[in-house]
């Protein structure tokens, strides 16, 4: 399928380097891996050259010649998303990485620990259990049975911003002593992941319609007293690895800001080459939301989440620190998603 009209609203330059990691994702992998299935059987070569052929239009084309765009639409296959039923368009989301203040020790301020996994759990028999074994978000947080066995990493200030790294999987530390310590996902407690902003909606306490990041936040700063019941209700619990880069998405290469997307690995190849026709929140300088712009642009499939899951959903990342954040915090948005495949040959499409 190719659409009525193609265009890029960013820099080739942030294409090119997200493209390069995902190149960066397959050569390690075998080439006759399947990273996906859909729109037909898919093998990280078949991603490989796809990306490899994208990368030579862009290489064979001037910084601000934009006809580069043509010659992808003559060469690529456009797959819509399978979502079905009739229905066309995808729900975007958003993430980034947040910048939080931290102190690598414990301070009547800095009391709050973002921790390591812990050794690898074992049943009495001394066999390995599931990562189901690990306990809960209220057994971690609130009944701390984590403390003093060494795994934590570094201590923040504020609960609430050690719930929301949690939800975003990824951080920039800013110690205490000047340092930038950048926080990567390690595992999780392989519990069940509950929105608290689902739960709020259907509790009544927030019109899905005013539903943001920041509308939580607002209402967990009124009602503090009801905020660790909250937070129990999502019993997945995130821990982390300090790491020389970042931040990582699940194919475990650096994620570019307004190029990387998390989809689910279930449906799109990974490390592939998508377009996205959506729209991303604008705000002002107080981080409200002041409005709506047309996105279209080309992304790479390179991360992963708990809660995208189907055709259906996807995720944007945004970025680093507060200002991306209202964005990111804002973002849900209608739109269309496309995978791109290296069209075939006309003897190869016969066949």
């Amino acid at each position: 399928m190719v659409l009525e009209a193609i265009s890029d609203d960013l820099d080739s330059r942030s294409l090119r380097s997200a493209v390069t990691q995902s190149v960066r994702f397959l050569d390690a992998a075998p080439a006759d891996s399947w990273p996906g299935a859909w729109p037909r059987p898919v093998t990280a070569e078949d991603v490989r050259g796809s990306l490899a052929e994208f990368l030579e239009i862009l290489d064979g084309t001037a910084e601000a010649d934009s006809s580069w765009v043509d010659k992808v639409a003559e060469r690529f296959d456009f797959f819509p998303a399978p979502v079905g039923s009739g229905v066309e368009s995808v729900l975007f989301t958003g993430y980034y990485q947040p910048v939080i203040d931290a102190s690598a020790v414990r301070t009547e301020e800095y009391r709050y620990p973002v921790y390591r996994e812990p050794g690898a759990p074992a049943t009495r028999a001394g066999t390995v259990r599931s990562a189901a074994a690990y306990p809960s978000r209220h057994e971690i947080d609130v009944l701390r049975v984590l403390e003093g066995k060494g795994l934590e990493i570094a201590w923040l200030r504020d609960p609430v911003d050690r719930f929301f790294l949690h939800i975003q999987g990824s951080g920039l530390l800013r110690m205490t002593d000047g340092r930038k310590l950048p926080l990567n996902f390690a595992a999780s407690n392989g519990r069940p992941y509950t929105s608290i902003g689902r739960v709020l909606i259907e509790e009544g306490k927030v019109d899905r319609e005013s539903m943001s990041m920041q509308r939580i936040r607002a209402w967990l700063a009124e009602f503090p007293a009801e905020r660790e019941a909250l937070f129990a209700r999502n019993e997945r619990y995130i821990f982390f690895r300090l790491g020389e880069e970042g931040p990582l998405g699940s194919l475990g290469v650096p994620l570019t800001a307004g190029r990387s997307v998390a989809t689910d690995p279930a449906v799109y190849p990974k490390g592939a080459l998508l377009y996205v026709e959506t729209r991303t929140p604008v705000v002002d300088e107080s981080g409200a939301l002041a409005g709506w712009r047309p996105v279209r642009r080309f992304v790479v499939n390179q991360d992963a989440g708990t809660a995208i899951r189907g055709p259906g959903r996807a995720d944007l990342y945004f970025g680093t620190g507060a200002a991306v954040g209202a964005q990111a915090g804002y973002m849900q948005s209608e739109g269309r998603l496309y995978l791109l495949m290296k069209r075939r040959s006309a003897t190869l499409a016969g066949q």
